[in-house]
């Protein structure tokens, strides 16, 4: 309306143009002949809707604006970026002195330190070095993290393998299986062992034996031979 350069007529009949809500119901409501000019309606909507206006903080509330553990820079710059706009009449030398005191970047806050003033367009510039920085160093240890995962968990595989191993468990070389004999009771014999096996050897049923070499002091004239008298009990008898 200023730059049209109406005058209040105008602006009185389009100011319940931009109203809504509440603010259009409370104009609705007010007395016929209650307001004459622009400047009556002015005050009566400013008495109406004061404290529904953001109030201007105070530079001290920045104090409270500080870089939460998991916030990297760039996001802490920029929040405290938005609370500055929020504040009328902020200097530099107290933007700065409230940022480095928020700061968990040590090396950004002892750069900062160098200084007795910084603009905030400077630390802007700045912080891009130190933002950067901080990228490459998550990386890194993200790469680590993930490199000591993956070994440890080889390793404790392998740990586990051998001690299950060593508990009878399943490995990578299976056990014989021990043998199981087909009979558990067996009838005696009636003749010693040597009988039984000359009537064998007479029959041809057994090949003749190999010569004992250590067993016998080196006689070779003395033979050895296993006769299997059961399915799973061996006798071995020199002659």
């Amino acid at each position: 309306m200023n730059l049209e350069g109406v005058g209040d007529e105008v602006r009185c009949c389009v100011f319940p143009v931009t109203l809504a809500g509440p603010a259009i119901q409370w104009f609705n409501s007010l007395p016929q002949g209650s307001v004459a000019s622009f400047t009556d309606i002015s005050r009566a909507f400013l008495a109406q809707f004061t404290t529904r206006i953001a109030k201007a903080k105070h530079p001290i509330n920045l104090l409270g604006v500080t870089q939460k553990a998991d916030e990297t820079t760039r996001k802490y710059l920029d929040r405290f970026n938005d609370e500055c706009l929020k504040i009328e009449g902020l200097t530099d030398s107290v933007a700065s002195l409230c940022l480095t005191n928020g700061l968990l970047n040590e090396d950004f806050r002892k750069h900062l330190t160098t200084k007795p003033v910084w603009t905030m367009q400077k630390i802007q510039t700045v912080a891009r070095e130190y933002i950067n920085d901080e990228k490459v160093s998550q990386v890194v240890a993200a790469n680590k993290r993930q490199t000591s995962y993956t070994q440890p968990r080889q390793h404790g595989n392998g740990e586990r393998q051998k001690e299950h191993a060593r508990d009878g468990g399943p490995s990578r070389t299976p056990r014989p299986f021990p043998r199981v004999g087909k009979f558990t009771n067996y009838t005696p014999l009636t003749l010693p062992i040597i009988e039984v096996y000359q009537q064998i050897a007479e029959k041809g049923i057994l090949s003749k034996p190999r010569p004992l070499k250590d067993q016998t002091g080196g006689n070779k004239s003395l033979y050895s031979i296993t006769i299997r008298a059961t399915d799973t009990k061996c006798r071995t008898i020199s002659t």
